[in-house]
């Protein structure tokens, strides 16, 4: 995994030193950081649209690797330091306070997991995990001017149960467009809910699959690191990669549904912005 993301952080950085002189040097994103897409130029309607592909774990806990496209981009609504966006099946709000603190709410939809996830018939008798609406709450604090340092919470809640995020990150040749690396790193945790629903087995599911009867506790789940790049091929273009890699707890690796004790994805996908 580690020479893959070498390779796909150098493939990115070449295309990055193609310059930008001509991409959206007027733009100026709400906060300087790759991972918070800002299609808008000030006030008034942002929109990009594009594809990304990803190569990931078919399901958490899997050792099965597969590749995925998704949309990217969405539309956005700005107004000051305020941001009202639509991006997939996410609605949101953001907005910037006293320059240093970055405050989001998101609503989206969390899909569950399916049998057929894994093609290897791992799943077989435990049925599809629950779907459902969720909250997302984050708030970001810079630690220096330029948001080359930052602190970073976040809270899932919803249908499916609770995950705390707590993190931490740095940005890296950022501009004032939202172009550059950001490098973070963050410890997770969730309830008995959410843990149960990726990684339990319940009485009727264990007749089914075979598998152990496991009830997993709330607490630790998981530490990570991961890596945004985002940049202007020109005016319009955009390119964007993203990496990541999970190390589960013992709990959670201990699972019978865990066939790795990590979890990892790299993406890089292209965006126009109108």
């Amino acid at each position: 995994m580690k020479n893959t993301v070498l390779q796909v952080a150098t493939f990115l950085g070449a295309l990055s030193c193609l310059g930008s002189s001509n991409a959206a040097e007027t733009r100026t994103a709400l906060v300087p950081l790759p991972s918070i897409g800002d299609f808008t130029d000030g006030d008034g309607w942002g929109v990009g649209l594009g594809l990304g592909v990803e190569y990931e774990t078919a399901y958490e806990g899997s050792d099965e690797f597969e590749f995925e496209i998704d949309p990217a981009g969405g539309v956005q609504w700005r107004t000051g330091e305020h941001i009202f966006f639509w991006a997939g099946e996410a609605i949101g709000w953001r907005t910037l306070a006293k320059d240093a603190w970055l405050f989001q709410a998101t609503v989206g939809y969390e899909e569950g997991r399916e049998e057929d996830d894994s093609e290897d018939g791992r799943l077989d008798g435990l049925g599809e995990s629950s779907s459902g609406v969720i909250l997302l709450l984050e708030v970001r604090r810079a630690l220096a001017d330029d948001w080359r340092y930052f602190l970073d919470g976040r809270v899932l809640t919803g249908e499916i149960g609770t995950l705390g995020i707590l993190g931490a990150g740095t940005c890296l040749a950022c501009e004032a467009d939202g172009t550059g690396w950001e490098v973070g790193a963050a410890v997770t945790f969730h309830d008995g809910e959410l843990a149960n629903r990726d990684f339990g087995v319940n009485a009727r599911q264990s007749i089914d699959s075979g598998l152990p009867e496991t009830d997993v506790d709330s607490g630790y789940r998981s530490t990570g690191v991961n890596v945004n790049y985002r940049n202007y091929l020109n005016e319009n273009w955009q390119i964007f990669g993203e990496a990541l890699y999970e190390v589960y707890g013992s709990d959670v690796s201990d699972s019978p549904i865990s066939r790795n004790d990590y979890e990892a994805e790299i993406g890089v996908g292209f965006i126009y912005v109108f």
